[in-house]
């Protein structure tokens, strides 16, 4: 038997996954964690099972800090209704991220995926799980912005540029622009490459945005929406950005 524990602070949401996985005769559901607390508890005293599928939000925090302070060799399936931590989800032991609500097949595709790096014997704390994590990128498709009180879900294709100012990153749209919790570092590795390039040590810009090109005495970038200030092409970014433009 594939022994599993489920992280979710939901309950309709832990009792939904709990009778999806019950389809599958080879895995056991050993406990369910609702809080980072608990789950540090739980983690500290007690074998870690082979899978994981674990929410990311939390009602005391993000689950990647039970996994941050007890290390797992056990696989761990990411389960959210937002995908703006994907990058960080793919270095904490993660083989898959399936967004709210989850669907029949999304979930035997992770399972699949999941045996597929099993060895013939089961026996995960075998072997490095480092390497048999083939990682995947994972593109990132929308981001949760909070605005006071509130949140808001903004898709990346509504956004014209990400760009950094007083070591914040913002997010760029029609209407203003919103902070965010990325660097432009972790956003280079996770947009769409066909629609995003990063021009400069500030600036992501969206393809889809631009408005005009500047060529002399310089590159510099006209977006549909941007902050006051130029965009200009690093010298040393400028035949990658023309390639970027024609690919």
């Amino acid at each position: 038997m594939i022994k599993t524990v489920i992280i979710e602070d939901e309950k309709p949401a832990s009792r939904k996954l709990e009778r999806m996985l019950s389809n599958f005769p080879d895995i056991e559901v050993v406990t369910k964690i609702e809080s980072v607390e608990e789950g540090v508890a739980w983690f500290s005293e007690n074998e870690h099972p082979q899978l994981i599928f674990s929410d990311i939000v939390l009602g005391d925090g993000l689950s990647f800090d039970i996994f941050e302070k007890i290390p797992t060799k056990g696989f761990i399936i990411y389960t959210t209704a937002f995908d703006q931590y994907t990058l960080k989800a793919f270095k904490l032991n993660s083989i898959d991220y399936l967004l709210k609500p989850i669907l029949e097949e999304d979930l035997s595709g992770a399972i699949e995926k999941f045996k597929s790096f099993l060895p013939s014997n089961n026996d995960i704390g075998s072997q490095d799980i480092k390497q048999l994590i083939r990682k995947e990128k994972s593109i990132l498709s929308r981001v949760l912005v909070k605005i006071g009180y509130n949140l808001k879900i903004v898709q990346t294709q509504e956004i014209s540029c990400f760009f950094s100012e007083n070591k914040i990153v913002y997010l760029q749209t029609d209407d203003r622009s919103y902070p965010s919790d990325f660097t432009l570092d972790e956003l280079a590795e996770i947009l769409d490459e066909k629609k995003f390039f990063r021009v400069n040590r500030q600036f992501i810009i969206n393809s889809d945005y631009i408005k005009n090109i500047h060529t002399s005495p310089y590159y510099k970038v006209d977006l549909e929406f941007q902050p006051q200030e130029e965009i200009t092409v690093s010298r040393d970014r400028v035949k990658d950005f023309k390639d970027w433009l024609v690919s």
